[in-house]
């Protein structure tokens, strides 16, 4: 079933099923050419597990199978009104150390990451890919800023 909509637990329930049909202990007294076989699938299981998992990497690869792709670094599609609210969380990360203000802003990320995913969900039940491909340019944005927040966090 290729649907933006994922159950989690059973996404989980079936990735742990796979790696432990498929994981490379399971293969440590079999030939080579099987314990090749289980690294390379155990692999791709994981890959299609993280790929699932989180909204944007789904999204884009929704996408891609219908093969369309987002544009590289681009800017030209996004509204001006966005890139300036991007810009302003960009200053806000860009301050010095203010736990106060890395909450507020952690969770002003959050809120917009979960409108931007039912946005999402929304325009994939609709089959509207061209909407879907604006979302998810603008979740990129914001796993962007979501990274540098994480980075932020962090001490040195």
């Amino acid at each position: 079933d290729r649907s933006f909509r994922v159950d989690e637990q059973q996404l989980r329930r079936r990735f742990r099923s796979l790696q432990r049909a498929l994981h490379p202990d399971r293969f440590g007294r079999r030939p080579p050419t099987e314990r090749l076989y289980s690294e390379q699938h155990s692999a791709l299981v994981n890959k299609a597990y993280q790929t699932l998992l989180h909204p944007l990497s789904r999204g884009l690869y929704l996408l891609e199978l219908n093969g369309i792709e987002l544009a590289q670094e681009t800017d030209s599609d996004a509204d001006s009104e966005f890139l300036t609210e991007i810009m302003e969380i960009n200053e806000k990360l860009a301050e010095p150390n203010n736990d106060g203000n890395l909450e507020e802003t952690e969770t002003l990320i959050k809120a917009k990451q979960e409108q931007l995913t039912k946005e999402v969900t929304a325009a994939f039940e609709r089959d509207d890919l061209q909407e879907a491909k604006k979302l998810l340019a603008k979740m990129k944005y914001f796993a962007n800023l979501e990274d540098k927040l994480k980075n932020k966090k962090i001490p040195s």
